[in-house]
């Protein structure tokens, strides 16, 4: 996490430098603000992994002389099939269509929107997948 917190740093160093570089060439406001929007995003990642770097055990990532099989292992849980991000999917489209077309196609997307989480959420609890 050391790397990866050094390098997230030095990219906010590296936007700050140009967003100060931009603002005063440019004279243009609103990409001068995403610049220096985009260095404080940079600098609170970078912190963050710096930070946690210091609390959790040395990765293979930090040691010089580590082959990549070093850092192998479980990566976590994926589920293998649901059909859940497709209902929040078309439910999220509705209600972004619904800011385009008229407010009143929100009332048709948010109980689309409610079956995907819930339907997310709960989806190890019952049925084949049930594993308590």
């Amino acid at each position: 996490m050391k790397v990866q917190g050094r390098m997230f740093i030095w990219l906010a160093v590296f936007i700050l430098a140009m967003a100060i570089v931009y603002g005063v060439w440019s004279k243009e406001p609103a990409g001068t603000t995403a610049l220096f929007l985009a260095f404080g995003l940079s600098i609170m990642i970078g912190y963050y992994l710096a930070f946690t770097a210091r609390r959790v055990d040395v990765g293979a990532q930090d040691n010089k002389e580590a082959d990549v099989a070093d850092d192998a292992g479980e990566l976590g849980f994926f589920s293998p099939h649901s059909w859940q991000p497709l209902s929040l999917a078309v439910g999220g489209a509705m209600a972004f269509l619904g800011v385009v077309f008229g407010w009143w196609l929100l009332f048709f997307s948010a109980p689309i929107i409610m079956i995907g989480l819930f339907g997310w959420v709960f989806e190890y609890y019952r049925g084949e997948n049930a594993n308590q």
